[in-house]
C-alpha cells in the first residue's frame, strides 16, 4: 500500500513541477526570447543572447520530460543547473522571502526537480517503462 501511495505521489509531484517549468519556459518565447535575453543581460548573466533561449528550451523540454517522466536524471540535472544560475544571478542577493524576490522558491523547484529526478519517477514515468521492457524474461 504504502509503495502505491509513493508511486502516484512522485506521479503528483513529476506532473506539478513538470507544469512549472513548462509554463516559465514558455513564457520566456512568448514574451520574445529577445525581452529575456536584455533581462538576463541586466542580471549579469554572460552570454545572455545565447543563455536565454538555452534556458527557455531546457525549462521547456525539461517541463515535458517530467511530465512524461522520460530521462529523469539528465532533465533534473539541467533543470537544476537553470536554477542555480537564477540563484545566483538573480535571487541570491534579496534574501531568502520569495515576496522580496528572495530564493526560497528557486530552492523549493530545485530540492524537487533532484528529488524526483533520482527516484524513479513514480507511476506512469517512461523511464520506469521503457526499463520493464528492456530487462530480459526470466526462465
Amino acid at each position: 500500500m504504502l509503495d502505491q501511495v509513493r508511486l502516484y505521489t512522485l506521479l503528483l509531484a513529476r506532473i506539478a513541477l513538470g507544469v512549472i517549468f513548462l509554463f516559465h519556459g514558455t513564457q520566456k518565447f512568448l514574451s520574445g526570447v529577445g525581452q529575456t535575453a536584455a533581462f538576463f543581460e541586466s542580471a549579469g548573466i554572460p552570454l545572455a543572447s545565447l543563455a536565454a533561449p538555452a534556458v527557455a528550451t531546457v525549462e521547456v523540454v525539461g517541463g515535458v520530460a517530467l511530465i512524461l517522466g522520460a530521462a529523469l536524471p539528465v532533465f533534473g540535472v539541467l533543470l537544476t543547473l537553470v536554477m542555480l544560475g537564477a540563484l545566483a544571478f538573480v535571487h541570491l542577493g534579496n534574501g531568502f522571502s520569495v515576496g522580496e524576490g528572495g530564493y526560497e522558491y528557486v530552492l523549493a523547484l530545485t530540492a524537487g526537480t533532484l528529488a524526483v529526478a533520482f527516484s524513479g519517477g513514480g507511476a506512469l514515468a517512461v523511464d520506469t517503462l521503457w526499463q520493464r521492457r528492456r530487462q530480459p524474461a526470466v526462465v
